[in-house]
């Protein structure tokens, strides 16, 4: 059975690539997710970075994109936490008390993005990590058990194309596919992590805690204050309160 799932799961990413007429990319698992378990929306993040500093593949909707961004905000979340752990971390109501413990900052931001259940698993080959696989629902309701086996071969099938890919070098087609403005948002928060460095006198870990701290406490996205500071127009200091700078 799993081996005729399998099949119709790969039918279904390769569908999703012929619908751009290129070879087929761990997007296309991301995208094909959708339809094949039955949810609303998905979004895949590749990277080996523990702390969350994951780079934002593909998106299927502006829920998932945000869901993507509040974690690499706030530091928690099913994304970070299915990575750490090698196995799924689920979620079938974010608005119960459960996930609020275990989320307390994600949680109700999750629900204010529109998104009412969430699902995480990691794509990953025995100790190698590669990144993540998130799925949404926008409304309460747990993965029904062929689901949840479909979600895992959706991964597979994602964690397979994504290390291939990285071995061959990404195919023109992925970066076209990617969020529009996403990879820039992302060299900017690289960017204005190490130049907060300098500013701060601290290594590049603390330096991405001191962004995201700032941005979460004022309710800003992190992609904006790192533009913000890459532009020169906020310096965060080393005291305890960050200051805009215009001359920084």
């Amino acid at each position: 059975m799993t081996g005729n799932r399998l099949g119709t799961i790969w039918r279904l990413v390769a569908g999703q690539a012929a619908v751009h007429g290129a070879g087929m990319s761990a997007g296309d698992a991301c995208a094909a997710a959708v339809a094949g378990v039955r949810v609303t929306g998905a979004w895949l993040s590749a990277g080996s970075d523990r702390e969350g500093g994951h780079h934002l593949m593909r998106a299927t909707d502006e829920v998932s994109r945000r869901l993507a961004e509040l974690q690499l905000t706030l530091g928690e979340g099913p994304s970070l936490d299915a990575f750490a752990s090698g196995g799924p971390a689920l979620a079938s109501d974010l608005a119960d008390r459960e996930a609020g413990l275990r989320w307390p900052a994600f949680a109700p931001a999750a629900c204010q993005a529109g998104a009412a259940a969430i699902f995480a698993f990691p794509l990953a080959v025995g100790a190698i990590r590669a990144g993540v696989l998130g799925l949404y629902r926008d409304r309460p309701d747990p993965l029904t058990d062929p689901q949840l086996g479909d979600a895992l071969l959706f991964a597979d099938t994602a964690t397979l194309l994504l290390l291939n890919a990285q071995a061959d070098g990404p195919p023109v087609a992925e970066s076209d596919r990617r969020p529009a403005d996403f990879p820039w948002h992302r060299a900017e928060i690289d960017q204005a992590t190490g130049m907060l460095t300098e500013q701060l006198g601290v290594n590049i870990t603390d330096a991405f805690a001191r962004l995201r701290a700032y941005a979460y406490a004022n309710d800003l996205r992190l992609a904006d204050v790192a533009g913000d500071i890459v532009a020169r127009r906020l310096r965060l200091h080393p005291g305890p309160g960050p200051s805009p700078d215009s001359n920084a």
